[in-house]
């Protein structure tokens, strides 16, 4: 029988013999494990550079093939050549490497040929361990990453956590939700051996969940991160992060743009936890090195008692007590909220690692597209999934990212704390995020222009914006950005009514707080944001 082949692709593309065929995932740990291979075709690969790939089988019906033509079956080849290519393509046009369209199939070519033979030869065959019963179930996750071939931030956003390794087995392209909130063990042994780690399993829906690994890992490979960890929201991704990692009489530093409700958190919750806070400019380096160089202190402290109008003094006349005012943490968002001022992320992480402070920044305006932050040197990113990473404006989402042992740390406290994501929010996070590289390239490209335009109108008093050579950090920017984001921050020249006349006369964009989905959407925050903060001051002033 005619089989026709491609090699080293990717090894889970099949054409299956039938609507119903039901098969494992192949072991992608070891190349070309549980595939044998025989007949005549030659199936062997050649050169070992073609990003890591496996070997490929097209596997058609028996029917269908023996009523092809020799001809039809060549072009039903092609096809599988064409997966190949367009693969490639997608994977290297935006790389230094890149090369025209028909070399890359010349290339793909040379790698396959593709050897259509007529005769009775046997078919090549495919060797998978059988499915449960049940279409989907839980597999072990251990020692299962993406694999190499995904070196482009765009496929990267697409397959990583379910090309290859994903913890579900379904034949399903997208990854089932798995609504649960706890999970079985079929003996006591099982639970035993998970307790002890010899099991990759899940237990509670609040600490942990099939659908929400997969996103964890996808955002992870977009990091680079060796682990993140999903929670609710982005407030409380930030919320947990801080109460985890600093620890009571610990000292914080943070910015003076960022977002209200993380400066109301650090400066209002956290002090009665005897966690104090320093709040510097973004760009203020010399300030940040100021706190960074404190030294510990010493209080006096004096046991006395008063008797007969004389001091005497008791068995513990004076005793040292140490007071540390060593920053534990340096923490803010880098573009800042809302004035998208920029923090030189190298060198803070420089500054800060030499006094042994960790640095975590939130980079939800920039997306893990348009900024690296952990290969710039910070020990965390957060973001706020709600954002561009979900896109569509229909879920609630926080992550952190990071190493395993500072995200474990702040896993252990979330279990305690609760604010778990619905494996519904996971799904849907999941599905924004495979459209994430396309909206992040036409926001960075319309934003550009809508800033440039606002720039140059009389009407406009000041635009913020870091694509804007005008705008204080732009090198900066440039420097450790690869696109500015989406959010254009501008000063009508005018007042509060003024201002809110021009929202009101816009078409397109809808008056709503948040950003990042797919719809325009305009932020009036005197009105928005700071409303009761406005009406908190006029009051004030009246009395």
């Amino acid at each position: 029988m005619a089989v026709s082949s491609c090699a080293r692709a990717f090894p889970s593309f099949e054409c299956r013999s039938n609507a119903d065929f039901s098969g494992g995932v192949p072991r992608h740990d070891v190349p070309n494990a549980g595939i044998r291979f025989s007949g005549k075709a030659n199936l062997q690969s050649r050169g070992s550079s073609f990003f890591g790939m496996y070997s490929l089988i097209l596997r058609f019906p028996p029917n269908f093939v023996r009523q092809l033509s020799v001809k039809a079956r060549r072009n039903c080849s092609n096809l599988g050549l064409a997966q190949v290519v367009a693969a490639l393509w997608s994977n290297i046009h935006a790389s230094p490497d890149f090369i025209p369209t028909a070399k890359a199939v010349d290339a793909t070519a040379a790698i396959a040929p593709l050897d259509i033979t007529t005769g009775d030869e046997e078919m090549a065959m495919v060797e998978n361990p059988p499915c449960a019963a049940r279409p989907v179930q839980i597999e072990d996750l251990t020692g299962v990453k993406y694999s190499s071939f995904l070196s482009y931030d765009g496929s990267i956003a697409i397959h990583a956590g379910e090309r290859l390794g994903r913890g579900i087995v379904t034949d399903a392209i997208t990854t089932p939700v798995v609504n649960t909130s706890a999970y079985f063990f079929n003996k006591t042994s099982d639970l035993i051996d998970f307790k002890e780690k010899r099991r990759a399993s899940f237990e509670y829906g609040r600490y942990g969940n099939p659908t929400t690994i997969v996103a964890e890992e996808k955002i992870s490979a977009l990091e680079g991160a060796e682990s993140t960890l999903l929670m609710a929201s982005g407030m409380c991704a930030s919320t947990v992060m801080l109460l985890a990692l600093v620890p009571a009489g610990g000292h914080i530093v943070t910015t003076t743009d960022c977002y209200r409700k993380t400066r109301i958190f650090i400066e209002t919750i956290l002090p009665k936890m005897g966690i104090t806070a320093t709040v510097i400019d973004p760009a203020d380096i010399g300030a940040l090195e100021s706190v960074l160089c404190q030294r510990k202190v010493s209080r006096l402290l004096i046991s006395s008692t008063v008797l007969n109008y004389m001091y005497i003094i008791t068995e513990h006349l004076q005793r040292l007590e140490p007071f540390s005012m060593q920053v534990t943490l340096f923490f803010t968002e880098s573009p800042t909220n809302p004035f998208l001022r920029c923090v030189d992320i190298e060198l803070v992480s420089k500054l800060c690692h030499e006094k042994g402070a960790l640095v975590c920044i939130d980079g939800t305006f920039a997306t893990p597209l348009n900024q690296k932050v952990l290969a710039l040197g910070a020990d965390l990113v957060v973001h706020s999934a709600t954002k561009y990473l979900g896109g569509h404006n229909d879920v609630l989402g926080g992550c952190i990212s990071g190493p395993d042992k500072l995200v474990s740390a702040v896993r252990n406290l979330h279990y305690i704390l609760g604010g778990a994501l619905n494996p519904n929010a996971a799904y849907l996070i999941i599905r924004g995020m495979k459209t994430l590289h396309l909206r992040v390239q036409q926001q960075n490209s319309t934003a550009q222009r809508i800033a440039e335009i606002l720039e140059a109108h009389p009407k406009v008093r000041c635009v913020y914006y870091p694509g804007l050579s005008s705008h204080p950090e732009h090198h900066l920017a440039k420097r450790q950005m690869t696109g500015f984001g989406g959010v254009v921050s501008f000063e009508v020249d005018g007042d509060l009514l003024t201002t809110a006349k021009f929202v009101d006369a816009l078409k397109i964009p809808y008056i709503a707080p948040s950003f990042g989905g797919c719809e325009s959407i305009v932020d009036q925050p005197a009105i928005m944001s700071y409303w009761y903060v406005d009406i908190l001051c006029m009051v004030q002033c009246l009395l």
